[in-house]
């Protein structure tokens, strides 16, 4: 059965009801955040139903497909039900996966319920059989990407949950600002949960709430980088030292670039036009235009480099020293950054 994300509520209340899930749910989604909801929301109820044990499967191209025959048949002397997630990022499970996920569709074990999460499919992905078997076993969640057109009406309605309302004109601005990162709209939209008592808000009190940041901010970070302004770059990464900024999420924001660069240079390595696989990897707007203009500059070779030095960066933030780094992690971070930030540019105030 596919459901849409606004049907999955009620899919789950019915099951509450009836005492039973149904054996698989497939959620497939480009937008993270609406992914993890949905699994968020699917657990919460199987956790009310009494599945009490969870195995998650991360799959890669070294994963080992018996894992998950072997996930589906081991539950503990503790539990009676188990919920076993089957994460796919690739969309891709390759001929061994496919054949693994149709034979787990098709040979359900009762009190054991898996959640197979992976990307949007293309309509021919969704002829596979793998994909059917999955579908026709339970239930396919698709998620919709959130365009910019329908951002601002996704924002009020995330406002409406917290009892609060805005003007076009306050949603409008806050649409713009986030650029389409949904994960950004859905803290801006708490954080004037924590400002402001249920109601109206003004465009005014938006305003000040979104603009309300820390002067070094982690997530203009990437922006610098991709500018190539390596002056900006330096200055930012003192400030976020300084300001006492959590080392993890200021490695994860320069990683994610970095991921996203190599995945957009690889598609275009492959013979795809520069806007198609940005859309396909979610940039879109004025980040389009930076992404562009940082791949004419930086090769493969040298965002593969810089991934496995932010790999180092991280081991010598959990305090293993690596051969290759510096003690001083903040130094390894500012000099990731730079690695692909490009030649000094002046710094706009």
């Amino acid at each position: 059965m596919q459901v849409r994300n606004d049907a999955l509520a009620g899919v789950l209340a019915r099951a509450q009801r009836a005492g039973s899930l149904p054996p698989i749910f497939v959620v497939a989604s480009d937008e993270a955040l609406l992914s993890l909801e949905a699994q968020d929301a699917i657990r919460a109820t199987a956790r009310g139903l009494g599945y009490s044990e969870r195995d998650v499967l991360n799959v890669d191209a070294r994963f080992d497909w018996s894992k998950l025959a072997e996930s589906a048949q081991a539950l503990s002397l503790f539990a009676e039900k188990k919920i076993v997630e089957v994460r796919l990022p690739s969309g891709k499970p390759g001929v061994a996966g496919a054949k693994a996920l149709e034979t787990h569709a098709s040979n359900a074990i009762d009190g054991v319920m898996t959640i197979v999460s992976l990307p949007r499919l293309e309509r021919r992905d969704r002829q596979a059989r793998w994909v059917e078997a999955l579908e026709h076993a339970g239930v396919m969640v698709d998620i919709d990407t959130i365009e910019r057109a329908q951002l601002p009406q996704w924002i009020s309605q995330r406002l409406a949950k917290q009892n609060q309302s805005a003007g076009r004109d306050a949603l409008e601005f806050m649409a713009d600002k986030v650029e389409g990162n949904l994960l950004a709209a859905h803290q801006e939209v708490a954080k004037l949960a924590l400002l402001y008592p249920a109601g109206q808000l003004t465009l005014e009190q938006v305003t000040d709430s979104v603009l309300n940041v820390a002067r070094y901010d982690v997530f203009q970070l990437p922006i610098a980088m991709l500018s190539g302004d390596a002056a900006r770059v330096r200055k930012t990464m003192v400030g976020l030292e300084a300001e006492g900024e959590a080392i993890p999420l200021v490695l994860w924001a320069i990683t994610e670039e970095l991921r996203t660069l190599l995945r957009i240079k690889a598609h275009m390595d492959a013979g795809r036009p520069f806007s198609v696989a940005a859309r396909e990897n979610r940039v879109w707007g004025p980040r389009e235009r930076l992404f562009e203009r940082a791949l004419a500059r930086v090769s493969a070779d040298a965002l593969e480099a810089a991934l496995v030095r932010a790999a180092e960066t991280d081991r010598l933030a959990k305090g293993l020293l690596t051969p290759r780094t510096d003690s001083n992690v903040w130094l390894e971070l500012t000099e990731l950054a730079l690695s692909f930030a490009g030649p000094p540019r002046s710094v706009v105030q």
